[in-house]
C-alpha cells in the first residue's frame, strides 16, 4: 500500500505542476498575440507580440510541455487507479480523484484528501515496517 501511495502522491505532483505551468503560464504567453485562439475566441488581447521571446517561450511551454503532460497523465491514472483498488475506494471516489487531475491547482487538493483517506483507513498498514508490508 505505501508503494502505491507513494506513486499516485509523485505523479500528482509532477502532472499537477506541469499542468499549473502549462495553462497558467505557456498559454497565456502563447495565445495572448492578438490572433485567434483554438478556432472559438476570434480575438486575443495583443499582450506578447507573435516572434517576441515571451510568445516563443510559450510555444515551446505549450508544444513540449503540453505532450509531456499528456504522457505523465496518463501513468497518473494508471498509478490512481491502482491505487484505488488497492485502497478499497468506491467508485465515485475513484471517478472524482481521476477526475480532478485535469483542473490546475484542483488537482492538489484531490492528492492531499487521496492520501488522508489512505492515511486514515490504512493507517496500521502504513506505519508497518516496509519489509512486513509485502
Amino acid at each position: 500500500m505505501r508503494g502505491a501511495l507513494t506513486r499516485y502522491r509523485v505523479m500528482a505532483t509532477i502532472v499537477g505542476v506541469l499542468l499549473v505551468v502549462l495553462i497558467l503560464v505557456g498559454t497565456p504567453l502563447a495565445n495572448f498575440d492578438g490572433t485567434g485562439m483554438w478556432y472559438v475566441i476570434p480575438s486575443t488581447p495583443e499582450v506578447f507580440p507573435a516572434g517576441s521571446t515571451a510568445h516563443e517561450v510559450g510555444v515551446a511551454i505549450t508544444e513540449y510541455l503540453g505532450v509531456a503532460h499528456g504522457w505523465l497523465y496518463m501513468i497518473f491514472l494508471v498509478t490512481a487507479f491502482w491505487l484505488s483498488r488497492k485502497a478499497g475506494w468506491d467508485l465515485g471516489f475513484t471517478v472524482v480523484t481521476l477526475l480532478c487531475g485535469t483542473v490546475p491547482l484542483l488537482s492538489f487538493w484531490a492528492e492531499r484528501r487521496a492520501t488522508r483517506r489512505v492515511q486514515a483507513e490504512h493507517g496500521a498498514e502504513l506505519a508497518a515496517p516496509a519489509a512486513a508490508v509485502r
